[in-house]
């Protein structure tokens, strides 16, 4: 098993090509992602390629959730823990940041998760209804 990181994914996903070297890796990404070749992908890698997408290249919430959802549906890509990867992925397409919903569907074992991000984690996971229940610890006090 071959395991990918960003830059593959990139390269496979966005055409960019602006020059010689781009488009061969390009073509070089597109021919080992469609190899059928086991392909394995982590965590934090999925987590760089949203913030990739959007953050560098200015693609849309909706098109980075079909990209992500694309490479989930690839049958010889093994994701780590998958299970997380796809709840991150339904809770960001309802409104929640994709971090924060990563991290948020990593903690499906604890009973509840401290953050101090009051206006974005925490209120958008409540107006989500999700669980564990994000809070905001109390300031100044024991």
């Amino acid at each position: 098993m071959l395991g990918l990181d960003t830059n593959i994914l990139v390269r496979y996903y966005i055409s960019d090509e602006t020059d010689s070297s781009t488009i061969q890796q390009r073509e070089s990404a597109r021919r080992l992602i469609e190899s059928g070749e086991p392909l394995a992908v982590c965590k934090t890698v999925v987590l760089e390629l949203e913030w990739v997408l959007r953050g560098y290249y200015g693609i849309s919430r909706q098109d980075v959730v079909a990209t992500l959802r694309h490479l989930l549906s690839l049958p010889h890509v093994k994701f780590e823990d998958r299970r997380a990867i796809e709840r991150a992925i339904d809770n960001h397409d309802s409104g929640l940041d994709f971090a924060d919903a990563l991290h948020h569907a990593s903690y499906s074992e604890c009973t509840r998760v401290a953050s101090f991000d009051d206006r974005g984690f925490a209120r958008q996971s409540e107006k989500l209804k999700l669980q564990p229940k994000v809070q905001v610890p109390r300031l100044g006090g024991v």
